[in-house]
């Protein structure tokens, strides 16, 4: 297994979430005004943990990936984003998770040693679109 460099977007947002929650005990924030939790329940944070972790353990696991075994890790794990978001309402990725969740993927691939702007180009891509062809979020 890969020792996983890249933050995890989820982890991002609990500290939000967190942080949220403390300006509101503190009085500096109105419960009003406090919007993270909604945005970031537990159920989704949860959930978008154990999909990253099992990519994380699928990708650390590959040695010498052939570009169909990484675009193969790659679907997996957007499925897998899209059935979280799915069971939240459609609503639990919005374009700056989705930037994130990207950038993750990405990343965990880097460090795994797999050249994806090499990848990209091989499948006529841009490194971005990895996920494209699944991804509903």
């Amino acid at each position: 297994m890969i020792s996983a460099m890249a933050d995890r977007p989820s982890q991002h947002w609990r500290e939000n979430v967190a942080a949220e929650a403390a300006e509101v005990a503190r009085g500096v924030l109105g419960p009003d005004d406090a919007f993270a939790a909604q945005l970031f329940p537990v159920s989704l944070l949860d959930a978008t943990d154990a999909v990253l972790s099992r990519f994380e353990v699928e990708v650390g696991r590959v040695t010498e990936p052939t570009d169909d075994d990484v675009m193969d890790m790659v679907r997996r794990v957007v499925l897998d984003l899209n059935r979280v978001n799915d069971d939240h309402g459609g609503a639990g990725y919005e374009t700056g998770e989705r930037e994130q969740l990207c950038d993750y993927i990405d990343a965990v691939l880097g460090e795994a040693g797999i050249d994806v702007p090499a990848l990209a180009e091989r499948r006529g891509i841009n490194r971005w679109e990895l996920t494209d062809d699944w991804r509903e979020w």
